[in-house]
């Protein structure tokens, strides 16, 4: 059973606004991400271009309008939110459940040609740091030659004082905007879990959970630019540099030869 359009357009909605407490910036970061994709597509009739970990299609849709000719394909392992994405964005990508990282996810995208881009937000923190580099050399094989990888997430500086200062600005920052918004994520999760349409997505969602081995770690949060630089460098980027930067909140760029 599929959720309807205006109940999709309600839940992404709120989506966005809670978003706003956790991406300094949220808006420009996008923009930011998608003046690259334009840039590095400029003379392509057809761009393909990956999103990982798209969640309820925020930055598809964004993509989808400002490059109206490119195809999307978007990944994400969370059933309900990718419903959320098919309802209200139907016309910005196609939709593939898969688990970034795990074996088999490269091919479950069945793109069909070589990639342009692969963009992705606030998404492979997730990932132990040894599947991040394995996620990293799949798409370093993956995408065609002179193509990039953008990430737009937070990477906080590797000593402790500096941290707290970049997360210090990205606080200001929010606050001078109007604010964080009423709604938090554990906030929007409760209020959605308690949504009838919503019901049968989230059995799903409690049943696919993704999981990594234990030996692997848990997520990448820690992790600053120059240690993404280097397992970068590691999986066969040869160019990597950030092209924005407020606070803790950056935008890094990851070309192939």
């Amino acid at each position: 059973m599929g959720v309807s359009g205006r109940t999709a357009g309600m839940w992404v909605g709120r989506w966005e606004r809670q978003q706003q407490r956790y991406a300094v910036d949220r808006e420009e970061r996008f923009t930011v991400i998608s003046d690259v994709v334009e840039h590095l597509c400029t003379g392509r009739d057809r761009p393909l271009l990956l999103d990982l970990g798209c969640g309820p299609g925020s930055l598809s849709a964004r993509l989808a309008r400002r490059l109206p000719g490119a195809e999307i394909v978007a990944v994400d392992a969370d059933p309900l939110l990718l419903e959320l994405a098919r309802a209200h964005h139907a016309d910005a990508a196609r939709y593939v459940n898969s688990v970034i990282g795990r074996d088999g996810w490269v091919e479950a995208l069945a793109p069909g040609r070589a990639p342009d881009v692969a963009v992705s937000t606030t998404a492979l923190h997730y990932l132990p740091v040894p599947v991040l580099l394995r996620t990293y050399r799949d798409l370093a094989a993956l995408l065609r030659p002179g193509g990039a990888l953008i990430n737009g997430d937070h990477f906080p500086p590797e000593e402790r004082s500096c941290s707290d200062l970049t997360a210090l600005v990205g606080r200001r920052r929010v606050e001078r905007a109007g604010g964080p918004a009423a709604e938090d994520w554990e906030a929007w999760w409760k209020a959605a879990a308690a949504d009838p349409e919503l019901a049968e997505l989230f059995e799903r969602r409690e049943g696919s959970r993704p999981s990594f081995d234990a030996q692997e770690g848990e997520g990448n949060r820690d992790l600053s630019v120059r240690h993404h630089t280097e397992l970068l460098h590691r999986a066969g980027f040869r160019h990597v540099t950030p092209v924005w930067q407020v606070g803790d909140s950056v935008v890094l760029v990851a070309l192939k030869d």
